[in-house]
């Protein structure tokens, strides 16, 4: 469990988070959503420790952060951040095997143990094949399911994700987010998530954390805050959400005149914010 409580930042004198609370739990997909500024990247450097509170406190498992080693840390929370680690002249193998760091010694070559753990990973995000390939020469889905290999190599069960799909084709994008929820469902890891598209965060989270200007608009179930009446207003755009069988679609329009709309079930429009 992660737990946010009262949390701020700053950067000089502009506010990034304003005394944000917040849990995340095992078994569960937490999103942080929200507009650009919002906070989410912050957020989530906070929550690993990255960025440390000027007010609050971030807790592991009950535990203040800045009281954990950070070895120690990084045995409990794997992170995969959104900058690609660039073209490292690194076969896929080793760039997973980098995720056994917390758990060697300084300068200990990789055990028969961590060759096992990355193999492991690797076949658990349907990419073993790739294990003698150039890192640099993969696909950006391939990358983001080798960065997430990594992080399944440090054996944390607290992952944090910042847009894992951005730059993602729509294929990939489902891929790598299904990929996520099931280590949440069936292995019980703790996951938080920024993402950008919401409808990706309506279909995938458990949870979902609403930021505007680095407070919380909205908290809880996702189709609980991702709602019109709710979402309009911070984002200043249209929304419309659309039921279907399985769940929902949000659409999205810019502010203005309203605009003539036939769906083809007109039952299943929840509500047209103006």
């Amino acid at each position: 469990m992660i737990t946010a409580d009262g949390v701020s930042f700053s950067y000089g004198s502009r506010r990034a988070l304003a005394e944000v609370s917040l849990q995340a739990v095992g078994g569960q997909v937490l999103g942080l959503v929200g507009p650009n500024g919002s906070g989410k990247t912050t957020l989530l450097r906070t929550l690993y420790h990255a960025l440390r509170p000027q007010t609050g406190a971030v807790l592991l498992d009950g535990v203040d952060l800045g009281r954990r080693k950070t070895r120690d840390v990084a045995r409990e929370i794997s992170v995969v951040v959104q900058e690609s680690p660039g073209d490292l002249p690194l076969l896929v193998s080793d760039m997973v095997l980098l995720g056994r760091t917390p758990h060697r010694s300084a300068f200990a070559a990789n055990r028969e143990r961590d060759h096992a753990i990355a193999a492991e990973a690797l076949e658990r995000v349907g990419a073993l094949h790739l294990t003698d390939h150039p890192f640099e020469g993969l696909s950006g889905g391939e990358r983001q399911r080798v960065l997430i290999a990594r992080a399944l190599a440090q054996e944390a069960s607290h992952l944090l994700l910042d847009e894992p799909t951005n730059h993602l084709d729509v294929r990939y994008q489902h891929e790598v987010l299904d990929l996520v929820r099931d280590l949440a469902i069936n292995a019980g890891h703790t996951v938080v998530v920024v993402l950008h598209d919401l409808n990706l965060a309506a279909t995938y989270c458990d949870r979902v954390v609403l930021l505007e200007g680095g407070r919380i608009a909205a908290s809880g179930a996702a189709d609980e805050v991702l709602v019109p009446e709710t979402l309009a207003p911070v984002y200043e755009v249209n929304v419309r959400r659309i039921l279907l069988d399985d769940g929902f679609q949000l659409v999205f329009s810019p502010r203005g005149p309203a605009r003539a709309s036939s769906p083809s079930d007109p039952s299943a429009l929840e509500r047209t914010q103006a």
